[in-house]
């Protein structure tokens, strides 16, 4: 993927205090800052989680772009890993980690991100989706897991860019999809906002 070149005069907010979505868009090569918002993250009980993932990213650029004294393109995502059309999101504690671990083990999974982009009075969103594949888990594997303290901030429970990563056999898709920001897709909608 060739590096965007994003005007020098526009400044770039990430609206998320993830590490690694920080990491994702410094290796696109866009200098920005970042802002954390408090953002109630429930959607409506119905909604599927490819478009609950839009919803939330949404609901986080708004909430960061309110923040702001400038104009600035904001950008926000957000990640639901889905089996058996249920999400599971972060884990409440260890149980629930353990829980959606053993959901998991030896199954194939999509985990969906939504990526919003404001910029002025602009906003546009999108949804990119990867099929995920884990090996069989056993108990003990999993409370080994679960004892580094890894699942308990990840969507799913688990970390594919850490030690989660030799759980999965393969992927069918992009890999930062999984990490949480999908940096294909976020080149598309950065085009489209600052230069339509």
């Amino acid at each position: 993927m060739e590096l965007l070149q994003l005007p020098k005069d526009i400044p770039v907010v990430l609206a998320s205090k993830s590490p690694r979505r920080r990491e994702l868009l410094a290796g696109m090569g866009i200098p920005f800052t970042t802002v954390t918002c408090e953002v109630d993250e429930s959607y409506p009980d119905l909604m599927h989680p490819r478009d609950a993932v839009r919803f939330l990213a949404e609901k986080k650029a708004r909430a960061a772009a309110e923040t702001l004294e400038e104009t600035a393109v904001v950008i926000a995502s957000d990640t639901l890993v889905e089996v058996d059309a249920v999400p599971l999101g972060k884990p409440k504690d260890k149980e629930d980690a353990h829980r959606m671990l053993a959901l998991l083990s030896g199954r194939h999974h999509n985990v969906h991100t939504g990526v919003c982009v404001i910029y002025g009075k602009q906003m546009i969103s999108a949804v990119d989706t990867t099929d995920v594949f884990f090996l069989p888990l056993d108990d003990e594997e999993i409370d080994a897991y679960i004892a580094t303290g890894e699942p308990m901030d990840k969507a799913g429970a688990y970390g594919i860019q850490g030690i989660g990563g030799k759980f999965v056999s393969h992927i069918n898709g992009h890999m930062d999809t999984v990490i949480g920001l999908p940096c294909e897709l976020l080149s598309e909608l950065l085009s489209e906002v600052v230069w339509q």
